[in-house]
């Protein structure tokens, strides 16, 4: 009795089992067609990726930067002062990541500016800073 799943043929007194040379060029061309419509969104997360990284430490910055100025109010000699954008890099533990950088913008005392992160794959994010000496 024969298999559903097995195609067999009885030929010259050999029996031969497998796919057709049709079956496998369908399946091959459903594969191919299948990776054209995927790479390209596969291409398109790393860019993504790149964007939400560079967000994110822009958030650590801003937030590293509310608590830097609730210390430095209660005192001097805590946390870190900041005078201009890249003052933020210090408020990170380990510092600014590399490939990142912040573009410079003087902040006066008790001001709160908006600064710009500029990360990998030329992709920017932006965080404010309040001044503190």
């Amino acid at each position: 009795m024969m298999n559903r799943l097995t195609r067999c043929s009885y030929q010259d007194g050999l029996i031969s089992a497998g796919f057709t040379l049709i079956e496998l060029v369908i399946v091959i061309a459903i594969i191919g067609i299948l990776a054209a419509v995927a790479i390209p969104k596969f291409l398109n997360l790393s860019s993504n990726a790149q964007a939400a990284a560079t967000s994110a430490v822009a958030g650590s910055l801003s937030s590293a930067n509310g608590s830097n100025y609730a210390a430095r109010s209660l005192s001097v000699s805590l946390g870190v002062p900041i005078t201009n954008c890249t003052s933020a890099s210090n408020l990170l533990e380990g510092g600014l990541p590399s490939g990142y950088t912040i573009t410079a913008t003087v902040v006066s005392a008790g001001t709160t500016v908006t600064c710009t992160l500029n990360g990998p794959s030329s992709t920017t994010a932006t965080f404010t800073v309040t001044g503190i000496t």
